[in-house]
């Protein structure tokens, strides 16, 4: 797939999980340590309902999701390798960054956020929709033309409306698409206009 142009970083917005935090390493440290399950790896994860999931109880999956969402575990939460550099390159362009995700609340996430950025509360923006079909609205009405996500639905929800989708590769989003993809921030980078 042939890359988009240069990329103005006002025109950018980032999902969280999967793209700039490194959530099912997450995911997959709570259910070893919390939960003993120690047979379900990274590249196992091939599609993002927790029905795809099948060695782990669905209960489980979710009680563990819900910790993650909630802030409620003692394992690290760690962004994907580079993004901070990429985001805190891109606000030196533009500010704020805006984030939308699909939690139900941003406020343990915009912390988050802070901590491992180099940035002040003003530079970022997170906004928190409840639901990935929301996450178009929000990008629409903030003038976005480009979202990295890494969930293929919601690329293709966002492209019905207009806006370019751009799909951070995950073992969960290998089925067949249209969209430009990055494979780590290194990528993202390189589409970007500073």
């Amino acid at each position: 797939m042939e890359r988009p142009l240069k990329l103005a970083p006002s025109d950018l917005a980032f999902d969280i999980d999967g793209v700039f935090a490194d959530t099912m390493t997450l995911f997959l440290d709570i259910a070893r340590h919390e939960f003993g399950i120690n047979d379900v790896r990274y590249e196992d994860i091939i599609d993002y309902d927790v029905k795809g999931l099948g060695k782990m109880d669905e209960i489980v999956v979710l009680e563990i999701l819900i910790k993650i969402v909630e802030g409620r575990y003692t394992q690290q939460l760690n962004p994907m390798q580079g993004a901070p550099d990429v985001i805190e390159k891109i606000n030196r362009c533009h500010r704020p960054t805006l984030f939308v995700t699909a939690r139900p609340d941003g406020d343990y996430i915009f912390n988050w956020l802070l901590q491992v950025l180099s940035l002040d509360a003003e530079d970022i923006e997170v906004v928190a929709t409840g639901s990935f079909e929301d996450k178009k609205g929000v990008l629409l009405s903030r003038g976005i033309k480009h979202f990295v996500d890494d969930r293929l639905e919601t690329c293709f929800l966002l492209q019905e409306a207009g806006i370019t989708p751009i799909v951070y590769k995950q073992p969960w989003n290998r089925k067949p698409h249209p969209f430009p993809e990055v494979g780590n921030w290194q990528d993202i980078e390189a589409l970007i206009a500073f």
